[in-house]
């Protein structure tokens, strides 16, 4: 098993997980360190002041105040928005070595993230759970939005993953047993965590 840390990930682990599906896992600092965070995203959101990309909108809605009520819509109106992506999907070591490396930057504990939404993302690296990622989309300063939007769309139980074959299948067409368990609820703050960050290029041009 391949232990992440966000600091001493290899190369040689990388191309483990990607090629020869070995298993994935959180140190125990990481844990302590996301579960840190995590506790000061949740006192910045219990204050009534404006946080961004906590309870606003995104860009030039950046000084938007969200509702409570309206906050895991948002999330998830941002991950459709943004899941626009083109052409052939990446082969299934790509998508794997992109699901690692997001979850290896997420495990250094500085994104405020939820630690059942990166579990939830190494789940789906572990059963084999592919999202179905295409090859063109956006790439640039504010992260890979499109293609990463397409992966955490299956962690919300929506989306396509890869089949076994060359075809892909909608999320809600695959084995109950495939996905039972892994599906999370939005929730504020979780969103820009997965899809604002370079994996992406990063897998595509080491």
């Amino acid at each position: 098993m391949v232990l992440l840390d966000g600091h001493s990930l290899t190369l040689d682990d990388l191309h483990r997980v990607a090629f020869d599906r070995v298993q994935v896992g959180l140190s125990p600092d990481a844990v302590v360190r996301v579960n840190a965070a995590r506790a000061v995203v949740d006192a910045h959101a219990a204050r009534p002041e404006p946080v961004y990309g906590i309870n606003t909108g995104f860009g030039a809605l950046a000084e938007v105040a969200i509702p409570a009520d309206q906050l895991a819509a948002l999330q998830v109106n941002l991950l459709r928005s943004h899941a626009a992506g083109v052409d052939a999907p990446l082969s299934v070591p790509e998508v794997r070595a992109v699901m690692t490396l997001r979850a290896n930057v997420l495990a250094c504990g500085r994104s405020g993230i939820r630690l059942p939404t990166l579990e939830a993302l190494l789940a789906l690296l572990n059963a084999g759970i592919h999202p179905r990622v295409p090859s063109r989309g956006s790439v640039g300063a504010s992260g890979d939005l499109a293609p990463l939007a397409h992966l955490a769309l299956v962690l919300i139980g929506e989306g396509e993953v890869l089949s076994n074959g060359d075809g892909c299948r909608s999320v809600e067409n695959s084995p109950a047993e495939m996905t039972a368990g892994v599906f999370l609820a939005p929730t504020s703050k979780k969103t820009p965590d997965v899809i604002s960050v370079h994996e992406f290029s990063t897998d595509r041009h080491p």
